[in-house]
């Protein structure tokens, strides 16, 4: 069976509408915001605007931090640690997406 699971188009929805501030995100991750900037600061999560209190996180940002978070306390890693695992396995899932596509995966 190819194509995707129907609460999949809902779960892109859902994250798309959600905006998060810095504090919220926190709350949300059970993490403090230092270590929520210094994902920001590590590019692992881009938010929507210029200063800390400003910024919007989406849904996607709080489903992409608390990976990092587990990766940071499971693995002991640093946040460019973090950064560099979240990366490999962007392009996994970008490289399984591929295989979907073309009928091979």
């Amino acid at each position: 069976m190819t194509g995707t699971h129907p609460t999949d188009s809902y779960a892109t929805l859902v994250e798309e509408e959600l905006h998060l501030t810095l504090v919220e995100l926190s709350h949300s991750c059970r993490a403090s915001s230092d270590q929520l900037i210094a994902l920001v600061e590590e590019g692992v999560l881009e938010p929507a605007g210029t200063d800390p209190q400003d910024w919007r996180f989406s849904g996607r940002s709080l489903r992409r931090a608390r990976t990092a978070l587990r990766l940071s306390r499971d693995l002991q890693i640093n946040a460019p640690g973090v950064a560099l695992a979240l990366e490999l396995l962007d392009q996994i899932d970008a490289l399984q997406a591929r295989l979907r596509r073309s009928g091979r995966g």
